[in-house]
C-alpha cells in the first residue's frame, strides 16, 4: 500500500520522533492522515485478533516518551505496547541502554475499557523503573507475565492513584502489520506489530 509506504519512510530518519524536524514532523501528520483516511479496519476495538498483540513504536510526538531520552548517559531503545484483550490490559514498556552497561526499563501497566469502535479509556494502575538486569527483564512477553505475577519487584514499584478522568486513545489504523493511535493529550503514535 502507497500510504503505508510513504509514512514508513517519512518515519525511518527521525529516531521515533526524537530527532523529528518540524517540516519532517508535518510531513508524517499529513501521511498519517492520508492512510488513516483508508483504515481497512473499520472497528478496530471489536477486531480482536488484529489488535491483541505485542507492538514496537516507530513514531510518537509524545513528549512523555520522547523525554526519557533527555536523560544523561541515557538513550532510549526500542519502546512497546502490548495489549492483552484478555483481562482488558496494555503494558507499556520502555527500554533505555546506557555506556555504563546499565541498561533500564520503564514499563507502565493499565487497565482499559472498549467505549466505541475506536476508543479505548485508559487508566493507569501501575508503574516500575529499574535495571533490566536487576528486574529480570529479556523481552517484553515474559516482563508481563512477571509484572502479573503480582510479586514485589527489585526496581521503583509503585501504584499510580487512579485519576477520576480516564486517559484514553483512539485507534485509528489497524491492519496485520501497522496501527495508528491519536492519544487524548493529542500525540500520534505509528506502532508495528513484533
Amino acid at each position: 500500500m502507497i500510504g503505508k509506504e510513504d509514512l514508513l519512510e517519512a518515519i525511518a530518519p527521525t529516531n521515533r520522533g526524537i530527532s523529528a524536524s518540524t517540516e519532517q514532523r508535518s510531513a508524517i501528520l499529513a501521511a498519517a492522515t492520508r492512510l488513516e483516511e483508508r483504515n481497512p479496519t473499520p472497528d478496530p476495538t471489536g477486531a480482536g485478533d488484529l489488535l491483541n498483540g505485542d507492538w514496537r513504536l516507530l513514531y510518537t510526538t509524545s513528549t512523555e516518551l520522547l523525554g526519557i531520552d533527555r536523560f544523561p548517559l541515557l538513550d532510549l531503545g526500542p519502546i512497546y505496547q502490548c495489549i492483552r484483550l484478555e483481562g482488558c490490559r496494555v503494558y507499556n514498556i520502555a527500554e533505555t541502554c546506557s555506556p555504563l552497561s546499565l541498561d533500564g526499563l520503564v514499563s507502565v501497566v493499565a487497565q482499559f475499557e472498549v467505549v466505541s469502535g475506536q476508543r479505548l479509556n485508559v487508566n493507569f494502575e501501575r508503574a516500575v523503573f529499574g535495571l533490566q538486569r536487576l528486574a529480570g527483564y529479556q523481552a517484553p512477553k515474559t516482563w508481563i507475565d512477571t509484572l502479573d505475577s503480582g510479586r514485589r519487584l527489585p526496581a521503583v514499584d509503585f501504584p499510580i492513584k487512579r485519576r477520576e478522568r480516564p486517559g484514553w486513545i483512539d485507534i485509528t489504523y489497524l491492519d496485520q502489520e501497522l496501527r495508528i493511535n491519536r492519544g487524548n493529550a493529542g500525540s500520534l503514535f505509528v506502532l508495528q506489530r513484533v
